[in-house]
């Protein structure tokens, strides 16, 4: 059986060789997608021994996807797992114990991923662990075609680990702040599009399916985004903050709630009024508005 670990990675020296060293039993061969990173990040993947493609740089999505078209034919399971995140022991030895067992009619596997703030694991909030599809059959999976926010979707069925990922990302939180302003412009792409439908609409919102992605999305698109931006995102908060006990968090955890469950949240809601402003203002279409307010060049 020959799995394969997609990392996508620019300027990762801080945390590639931690993630390259949880996956040790679990992939013989790991392959790092590189945006023509400027600091250590090559000769560390190659001192690993990493297989080592650049590409250039449009989204995750995209850059994953093209990933997916440089693998051997001879693939059997893709992992996708980023240069912060590393696999728990436990879901290493579950992987490999469990996966050579996993009936030809799966094609996914789904497991937990928890997230750290400033060195704190976040427990409360009712966000983590986020179950996700992370190791998949290669040829039944790709990675919605959205600019922020994307799943990996396969067609056939599914299982549960029950082990985990962690992200635990090292950087400072000037860093986090500038990531996530960054990301608040990709999300308000992928929230104008729901109105304005310029680009190709592909989801994994759904209801049926009983997974928590689905369900997450299908609300964002079909609850969330009719509520009044900004009063939104107040609305996500509280209930985050209070209803799911996120002030149990601590300081540090309060200043996660906040930052990620509200500030980020109504900056992509101040973001999108912004674009709808130039868009009268200047009687551009929303393409053309998005480029100039967000900086994004969509084709």
């Amino acid at each position: 059986m020959k799995l394969v670990a997609i990392i996508l990675t620019f300027n990762e020296e801080l945390h590639l060789a931690r993630c390259i060293e949880s996956l040790k039993g679990v992939s013989a061969d790991i392959v790092v997608v590189d945006c023509f990173s400027t600091d250590s990040t090559l000769d560390i993947a190659q001192a690993y021994g990493a297989r080592v493609i650049q590409h250039e740089w449009v989204n995750h999505a995209t850059q994953f996807n093209w990933a997916l078209t440089k693998l051997d034919a001879d693939t059997d399971w893709v992992l996708r797992i980023d240069a912060d995140e590393v696999l728990t022991p436990r879901l290493v030895a579950e992987i490999q114990s469990r996966l050579l067992g996993v009936g030809i009619e799966i094609d996914g596997v789904y497991w937990g991923r928890r997230m750290t703030f400033q060195g704190q694991l976040i427990s409360h909030g009712g966000i983590f662990p986020v179950h996700v599809l992370r190791l998949f059959r290669y040829g039944r999976g790709q990675c919605e075609n959205r600019w922020m926010d994307e799943h990996i979707k396969v067609s056939g069925q599914t299982v549960d680990f029950s082990g985990e990922m962690i992200d635990d990302n090292l950087n400072s939180l000037s860093w986090w702040v500038e990531k996530h302003n960054n990301y608040a412009s990709r999300e308000a792409v992928d929230l104008l599009n729901l109105e304005y439908g310029f680009m190709p609409f592909d989801s994994v919102a759904s209801l049926q399916k009983g997974k928590q992605a689905g369900i997450k999305r299908w609300l964002k698109e079909k609850v969330y985004i009719r509520l009044p931006g900004g009063f939104r995102a107040l609305i996500y908060f509280i209930y985050r903050y209070v209803i799911r006990l996120g002030f149990l968090d601590g300081h540090v955890g309060t200043a996660f709630h906040f930052l990620q469950g509200f500030w980020y949240r109504y900056l992509v809601d101040v973001k999108i009024a912004e674009v709808k402003r130039y868009m009268l203002g200047h009687n551009a279409d929303i393409k053309q508005s998005i480029r100039k307010i967000l900086g994004i060049k969509l084709t």
